[in-house]
């Protein structure tokens, strides 16, 4: 995983791969507080937006997960969440088998468990060995998030 902030991006020294420095130019150039929950593409299948507005959640409703085929850029734009997060290893239990369509694998817990605060203008960069549980309430309530997942397909790296 790797934590970074839209305002510090071109300090950062971190040599992404293109596309994925062309998912962090197009978190950079829009406004998404003025568009519409959904889909953008970025580039085709390779590379999509996912924009959604949600209420968090207390952690333990929140499901671990990986993903195969995708790396997940997740970037918080308006409200913050708490995000697990663990190294995939054996240690883990899924709580459901992986579902190609949807490109996920849940599991029962994150083993250790490690978090972070997403907070605006911040993002993780996950990859397919990094589990991740997104969607969690800091402290005891919900907060509305306006938060954009961005998909990069494995291939395209």
């Amino acid at each position: 995983m790797i934590i970074g902030s839209m305002d510090t991006l071109d300090e950062n020294h971190v040599d992404y791969p293109a596309i994925i420095q062309k998912a962090l130019a197009f978190l950079r150039e829009h406004d998404f507080t003025k568009m519409e929950d959904g889909k953008y593409p970025i580039e085709g299948d390779k590379c999509f937006a996912n924009l959604q507005r949600y209420n968090t959640r207390p952690e333990d409703d929140c499901k671990p997960e990986t993903h195969r085929k995708f790396v997940d850029i997740q970037y918080m734009v308006d409200g913050e969440e708490f995000m697990g997060w663990c190294p995939l290893s054996p240690d883990l239990e899924e709580s459901a088998p992986y579902d190609e369509e949807r490109d996920v694998t849940f599991y029962k817990a994150l083993v250790p468990d490690s978090s972070i605060v997403l907070s605006p203008g911040c993002f993780a960069v996950l990859y397919p060995e990094d589990v991740h549980r997104p969607q969690a309430s800091v402290g005891e309530e919900s907060c509305r998030v306006t938060k954009v997942v961005v998909k990069v397909a494995i291939d395209s790296l």
